[in-house]
């Protein structure tokens, strides 16, 4: 059995999730309304992964025989400027969600709660390589994007990204 904080955060980080897929996808049709498909493709793939995070969440507290208390989810209210906000926007987003993961691996250690923490470490690893990735597409923008012709180059290479589903087991 987990304690009330540990199920508590762990719903409330079911929200965030699916906030981030919100997120993403507004950002998706931030770039598919300026003809850049494949940063909207980009995008679209990050929501799939942010709901698919958030079930497995869900997935966890049910297996955990806890209640899962499902919240409105905020719209995303960003206006932005030029391309390289959202990928900016992204990065900033990204660190919020590390940061609320690792609120919650805290939570679990005081709580001697190993399996939750068992559980999060998947969670530790994947935020590191969002947040490179996120980054990653940052230099690459600053690298190409001020020119047409290379933002159309990097704009064709994003278009190629497709899902693929995390791989954590649960118990």
């Amino acid at each position: 059995m987990l304690s009330k904080e540990v199920t508590k955060l762990l719903n409330e980080q079911i929200n965030k999730e699916f906030y981030s897929a919100y997120l993403y996808l507004d950002m998706s049709n931030y770039y598919d309304l300026k003809n850049l498909n494949g940063f909207s493709n980009w995008f679209k793939v990050q929501a799939q992964e942010e709901r698919d995070h958030a079930l497995l969440f869900m997935n966890y507290l049910q297996n955990n025989n806890e209640e899962i208390k499902l919240t409105a989810i905020a719209a995303p209210d960003q206006a932005y400027s030029d391309f390289k906000a959202p990928l900016e926007e992204s990065l900033r987003h990204e660190r919020m969600v590390t940061a609320s993961i690792y609120n919650i691996y805290e939570e679990a250690t005081k709580q001697r709660d190993f399996r939750t923490l068992q559980f999060l470490n998947w969670f530790v690893t994947e935020q590191g390589e969002e947040e490179k990735n996120a980054e990653d597409l940052i230099d690459r923008y600053e690298l190409f994007g001020y020119d047409a012709k290379s933002l159309y180059l990097l704009d064709a290479e994003l278009a190629a990204r497709v899902y693929a589903a995390p791989t954590l087991v649960l118990d």
